[in-house]
C-alpha cells in the first residue's frame, strides 16, 4: 500500500480509535457510595440522570462537580441546612421539592450493614 493511502487512511482510522476510548473514560459510574454513621448512603447516578432527562447540568456543576477526582463536599450541607439553603441534595430532596424531603425518610439513603 502506498504511503500516502496509509496517511489518508489508516492514521485518521487510528485517530478515531483513540477518541472513542477517551471518550468511553469519561463515562459517568452508575453509583456513588458514601460511608456515613447512620448507615451507607448509595447514590444511585444512572437513576438521578434519568429523572434529570439526561440534563447533567441539573447537579453539574451547580451542586456537585462534575469531576472524578474533586472532593463532593456533600457533608457540609446534608439533611436540614441542605434543605434549607437547596444545596447537595437538599436541592430536590425537600418539602415540596421534585423529591421525597430527608426528615423522616432515613432508609431511602441509609442501610446500616
Amino acid at each position: 500500500m502506498p504511503k500516502k493511502y496509509l496517511a489518508l487512511f489508516v492514521i485518521p482510522a487510528l485517530l478515531a480509535a483513540g477518541f472513542t476510548l477517551l471518550a468511553q473514560d469519561k463515562k459517568p459510574p452508575d453509583k456513588l457510595v458514601f460511608e456515613a454513621k447512620p448507615g451507607k448512603v448509595t447514590f444511585d447516578h444512572a437513576a438521578h440522570v434519568k429523572v434529570a432527562k439526561g440534563d447533567c447540568k441539573v447537579c453539574h456543576d451547580a451542586l456537585f462537580p462534575q469531576s472524578k477526582t474533586a472532593p463532593l463536599n456533600f457533608k457540609a450541607g446534608m439533611h436540614k441546612p441542605a434543605e434549607t439553603g437547596k444545596t447537595s441534595c437538599g436541592f430536590c430532596h425537600h418539602a415540596g421539592g421534585t423529591s421525597f424531603e430527608s426528615k423522616g425518610n432515613c432508609a431511602k439513603c441509609h442501610v446500616k450493614g
